[in-house]
């Protein structure tokens, strides 16, 4: 602290406090400018859980390359991103699912990739192979034991995603033919929730983006047809949906989010959602 005692010092003194007041002020605006310059190179993407970690990988990627820019991503799953974008809470959702038509008429979507649906089976399973009905069926409950299938004698845990999310809509318009899935079937909020019951479950089936299979589970074939990439291009496997970024129609994006959009549909943004087990998007460049 300063102190100030004989008269001939208070100018001085006076002088002194002058200066570190002013020094202070011009730190306080510097950091204030900081903090709103942060802000502004800030973007939030919202929605399905499905995208998240693909969308998390790119976000990691284009910081790196883009230093001072923050990408943030939250799973909330498709239709909050759907809302989101509509109402205009971010400037792109993300969506697993096609958009429904009273969508389309407020939003934009671009195919970011394609994904196939997985059906999973734990390791142990016997089964490798599964028609389409025998999953709808499964899903159902009218056939609750493996053996009925051709595999062990043991019951059947279904394993769903909750309504709403991007993945059981494709699921509900690819496999179930607008039936539900048995009340008995646990409802899971993500993909990797699905993954962790039926790697630790041997009697646990399920659904995930083809992306995320990992060694803890099994895909199985749907209708003779392996999932994969390859089967996903050309056409033969047909548990295919779309990744998709939504946007308003009638809003331009800021610079970031354009700056970030054009990197995910470059070839640099493609080759990191190929190599993590995604098909290249229609709207890729």
């Amino acid at each position: 602290m300063l102190y100030c005692g004989a008269q001939r010092d208070r100018d001085k003194c006076f002088m002194r406090y002058h200066w570190i007041g002013l020094a202070l002020l011009i730190l306080t605006l510097a950091g204030c400018g900081r903090a709103t310059s942060a802000e502004e190179q800030q973007l939030t993407l919202t929605g399905s859980t499905s995208v998240t970690p693909f969308a998390e990988q790119l976000a990691e990627l284009f910081e790196h390359e883009h230093p001072g820019n923050k990408i943030n991503i939250q799973g909330l799953g498709s239709s909050a991103g759907i809302q989101a974008a509509t109402n205009g809470t971010v400037e792109i959702g993300m969506s697993s699912r096609h958009l429904e038509e009273e969508e389309t008429a407020e939003l934009k979507p671009i195919e970011i990739a394609r994904d196939a649906l997985a059906i999973i089976v734990h390791p142990s399973n016997p089964i490798t192979n599964l028609s389409t009905e025998q999953i709808r069926q499964i899903f159902t409950a009218q056939v609750t034991n493996w053996s009925e299938v051709g595999g062990p004698d043991v019951p059947i845990v279904v394993v769903t995603r909750e309504a709403g999310s991007g993945t059981y809509g494709a699921f509900e318009e690819l496999v179930m033919n607008k039936e539900l899935p048995a009340p008995s079937a646990l409802r899971q909020g993500s993909n990797g929730a699905v993954r962790q019951i039926v790697a630790k479950d041997p009697d646990a089936i399920g659904y995930i983006s083809l992306g995320i299979v990992d060694e803890t589970v099994k895909a199985v074939s749907v209708d003779g047809v392996q999932a994969s990439a390859e089967a996903v291009r050309s056409g033969e496997y047909k548990l295919v949906r779309p990744f998709l970024f939504v946007q308003r129609k009638d809003a331009s994006l800021s610079p970031l989010a354009s700056t970030f959009l054009e990197f995910v549909l470059s070839p640099e943004g493609q080759e990191q959602l190929v190599q993590a087990g995604l098909v290249q998007g229609a709207d890729a460049q």
